[in-house]
């Protein structure tokens, strides 16, 4: 069935209920699953108000998303019930070098999503979202998956995103593909990750792994909420003001020293609402180019270093001759450069996310942080997450790229 040819009833709801969820933030998927039918298929609600009919058994499952619902799989320990996925993030591993003033390299290698690193057969999956692309429905249906998943805000389907989400639900429907859709923090009321605990219980309903998503999401919403009680009663006066500052190459190709991100972006969520501290770029929007004139005059008291057209350490901005014009900075001089974890493609905020947050919230008050070590709390994280052993944690962490937490003390 192609667009044209959509009847007006179901069209017109699906565009209401895609309309109502957006406003409404976290949607509230159904709490039970419906009982099975004579057959065995069960029916669950998704993200977007749809109710979807699952076939008694899932064996086959294709993912158009970032790492997120794979990462899910990995724990429920499904992950070879992947077929296909909806691009090329966790099948990369990455590298990224830059000159020093004195001639040396820094070079950084193999770089993961950590979910490439766990599940390393995913590298040989097939995509069904090219780089740029929409979906090819072709691919999608050679792969005959018993489901699809598919995340809004994830990096095929980001906001801004030229696929049409009525027509993605109306032509995978066409191919008799029952298709769950997740709605990512891009795509919520407010960019924040109050609704991931949601999108992790779905899933877990698809799968019946309903208590082990629920034991999952409680754990990150507490890694959240610890974050927020050690930092609840800073005074205002108090509060450092904290930058993300994505050192892109693009940023410097356009005349640019880097990229910032406003208040209303979900960076400055983490700095403001989960760390309580003050974003120190006041503007709006994401991925705003500013100059070498900018970055000085908001002089951040510190600097954390994202994902930004490759991974930045803190020493690109000590040391790489491009960056010297930005050595009287309070950050650089009192060195008070973080870097955050590696993260690409990380639109809509995978299960590592508490990662970022406690980089971001010991970096702004190392006081207040002082008995948690980011190198050894990390290890936890993962073990907690993934249910791997230390020597795999270790390894996870050094795929994000924090050896330096190990380096530093951090």
């Amino acid at each position: 069935m192609t667009r044209n040819q959509i009847p007006a009833g179901p069209f017109l709801l699906t565009v209401c209920l895609a309309a109502l969820a957006f406003l409404c933030g976290c949607t509230g998927t159904s709490v039970d699953t419906a009982p099975a039918e004579p057959d065995g298929s069960r029916i669950v609600t998704d993200m977007r108000g749809r109710a979807v009919e699952l076939p008694a058994t899932i064996e086959r499952v294709v993912v158009i998303d970032d790492g997120f619902v794979e990462g899910l799989l990995y724990r429920f320990d499904m992950q070879d019930r992947i077929a296909g996925l909806g691009g090329d993030c966790c099948q990369k591993t990455y590298n990224y070098s830059f000159e020093r003033t004195d001639g040396t390299i820094d070079d950084y290698s193999g770089g993961m999503n950590p979910v490439g690193y766990l599940v390393p057969e995913l590298a040989g999956l097939p995509q069904v979202v090219a780089s740029g692309t929409g979906i090819n429905y072709e691919t999608l249906a050679s792969l005959d998956p018993d489901i699809v998943i598919l995340r809004e805000g994830a990096s095929s389907f980001r906001a801004g995103s030229d696929e049409s989400l009525e027509k993605t639900v109306a032509t995978i429907g066409s191919l008799g593909i029952p298709l769950v859709i997740l709605v990512g923090p891009p795509f919520q009321e407010s960019p924040n990750v109050d609704c991931i605990g949601e999108e992790i219980r779905l899933v877990g309903e698809v799968f019946s792994r309903e208590a082990d998503a629920d034991a999952l999401a409680t754990y990150l919403d507490d890694q959240m909420e610890e974050i927020r009680k050690r930092t609840a009663n800073v005074s205002e006066h108090e509060k450092p003001r904290v930058m993300q500052l994505g050192l892109s190459p693009r940023a410097r190709q356009g005349g640019g020293a880097g990229m910032a991100w406003g208040r209303d972006t979900i960076e400055s969520y983490f700095i403001e609402d989960i760390a309580n501290a003050k974003n120190a770029y006041e503007g709006t929007g994401a991925f705003v180019v500013v100059s070498i004139e900018q970055i000085l005059a908001l002089d951040p008291d510190v600097i954390v270093l994202p994902t930004a057209q490759g991974y930045h350490p803190a020493s690109e901005l000590y040391t790489a001759p491009y960056y010297q014009n930005l050595q009287e900075l309070s950050a650089v001089k009192n060195q008070r450069v973080y870097a955050l974890p590696w993260t690409p493609y990380n639109w809509a905020k995978r299960l590592e996310y508490p990662i970022e947050a406690i980089v971001i919230a010991k970096a702004a008050y190392p006081d207040r942080f002082a008995d948690i070590r980011v190198h050894e709390w990390v290890l936890d994280f993962y073990r907690n997450v993934y249910g791997v052993d230390e020597a795999t944690a270790k390894e996870l962490r050094s795929a994000q790229w924090l050896d330096w937490t190990v380096e530093a003390g951090f």
